[in-house]
């Protein structure tokens, strides 16, 4: 009998190890923090070694926690970080640099020379992505050219390059395969989305030798097993997806028009378009949300900077809370934000402006504006920018919506979710299980080895804990989306 999945989560600032039944509740986790390097100015990194290492503690840490044994697993699904870039020996296993990750600026003059020379619409063409050093073929390049020998030892083949679920495959397998998810592939900026390859063309523009490259496999295939030393049995790599993508399969969004939104740190939105590749006019990406049985299920993705974050800085920049839970609580009493808006432009802003000029700003203040009134503007402040990222959805010709399915830390938080519903003028369902990112990399798992007959079993498992229904007048709402985008536009670049 094996009763269990295991989910192995590795994100940007920490590891985690979850293990699921399979009615997708969790038993058992473990968890451990990771540390970050910033060498330069917007310069961002993290140790390969040390991602390895942390994987295999917190899977035995979780295995031992609950007395669960490795011949009681079915599978092992990994979901991870995107885009952060790995590049090392095929003999020793060595990394030859430290992996760049997702957050890194360092290309940026790079991206912005291919950008002058006109390549981006090829790019976008091919990759549904745009030219931006936040994806992994500049990276790459980079520490080819950076690193003493590397370049040459590349076209030799004795390097491998992945991201960071091909690491730990191949850590986790002993070296014995040398793969990737077409949802990480997707992210590479080498990988043509529609003939679900890499690209000759794009190998040559950004200088990358394929020799360097892992094979591109369906969303749960056989990713090999992992070594009888590390876990006392050899346990089936079955699923992988990248984190985004992973949580649109936890969500169980399995069909077209269907939605969901992660509010942590920031916010990531991601729409199921089925099997159309809605090329994007409104600087959102297309992206592969899934492959299973060689069929490719696209995705529209937009980002926003800050979401969590703004209730960061009202606690610990202008410390007029002391933790963030506080802001539901205010937010009940104070009920309005009167006419108050909070722009959390500290680093510009995401889609679908993509302004890095931008910079934040509070409207609206009056003698009578309290705590209260800046705290609702902050929380309504993520309402207003999943509304832009939901009209820029629409604009590409992505159909109505009707529901989004939330998860992430701020999710918990009942007034913020009607506010969202209230201000979106959509549905909110906030599921019971809240791990969707992890639960997601299970369910791709546990689908290759047979532990569910299909997509629809799999929807079956996903309850709804909480449903928001919009409230407000149609008039209100557009009044106060109104007000947004004027404030938006008041803080906009605008060169002299």
């Amino acid at each position: 009998m094996q009763p269990y999945l295991l989910s192995l989560d590795q994100g940007t600032t920490s590891t985690r190890a979850i293990i699921f039944n399979l009615q997708g509740q969790a038993v058992a986790r473990a968890q451990r923090e990771l540390k970050q390097y910033f060498p330069a100015d917007g310069w961002v990194e993290h140790d390969a070694e040390e991602i390895a290492e942390s994987a295999l503690a917190v899977c035995r840490e979780a295995l031992q926690q609950s007395g669960i044994t490795a011949q009681q697993i079915a599978a092992i699904g990994i979901t991870n970080q995107r885009e952060t870039t790995v590049l090392w020996d095929r003999k020793t296993g060595k990394p030859v640099h430290k992996a760049i990750v997702w957050q890194d600026r360092r290309t940026a003059d790079v991206c912005l020379k291919l950008k002058n020379k006109g390549h981006e619409a090829l790019v976008q063409q091919k990759t549904g992505l745009l030219l931006d050093p936040y994806f992994s073929a500049t990276k790459l390049a980079w520490i080819l050219d950076n690193v003493a020998g590397a370049r040459k030892r590349a076209e030799k083949g004795e390097l491998a390059f992945g991201t960071i679920d091909t690491w730990l495959i191949w850590q986790l397998t002993g070296g014995q395969k040398h793969a990737t998810d077409a949802t990480n592939a997707a992210r590479t900026l080498l990988f043509n989305i529609h003939s679900q390859q890499w690209d000759a063309e794009l190998l040559t523009l950004f200088n990358i030798p394929a020799s360097l490259l892992p094979e591109v496999q369906d969303s749960a295939s056989d990713f090999g097993l992992t070594k009888t030393a590390h876990f006392g049995a050899p346990i089936q790599i079955g699923g992988v997806a990248g984190d985004q993508q992973a949580a649109l399969v936890g969500q169980a969004c399995f069909s077209s028009g269907m939605v969901k939104s992660t509010y942590g740190t920031g916010c990531f939105m991601v729409m199921n378009t089925g099997e159309e590749a809605i090329n994007s006019t409104h600087r959102l990406l297309t992206t592969v949300a899934y492959r299973l049985n060689g069929k490719v299920t696209y995705a529209l993705e937009g980002s926003i900077f800050v979401a969590g974050a703004a209730v960061q800085w009202l606690r610990d920049g202008i410390q007029l809370i002391k933790q963030a839970g506080d802001t539901e609580a205010i937010a009940e009493e104070t009920m309005d934000s009167r006419g108050v808006y909070l722009v959390p432009a500290f680093t510009g802003l995401g889609a679908p402006y993509w302004d890095p000029h931008a910079r934040g700003a509070i409207f609206g203040l009056t003698r009578d504006t309290g705590i209260g009134e800046i705290v609702i503007a902050g929380l309504e402040a993520v309402c207003f920018q999943t509304r832009d990222l939901m009209e820029a959805m629409k604009k590409d010709g992505a159909g109505k919506l009707q529901t989004l399915r939330v998860d992430g830390g701020m999710a918990v938080n009942n007034w913020l979710m009607q506010a969202l519903s209230d201000i979106v003028g959509v549905d909110v369902d906030r599921p019971t299980v809240t791990e969707t990112t992890a639960l997601g990399a299970a369910w791709l798992a546990g689908l290759y080895v047979g532990k569910f007959a299909s997509l629809e079993a799999i929807a079956e498992l996903w309850h709804c804990q909480r449903e928001f229904k919009p409230k407000m007048a149609l008039e209100k709402r557009e009044q106060m989306y109104a007000g947004w985008l004027d404030a938006v536009q008041r803080v906009t670049y605008k060169p002299v």
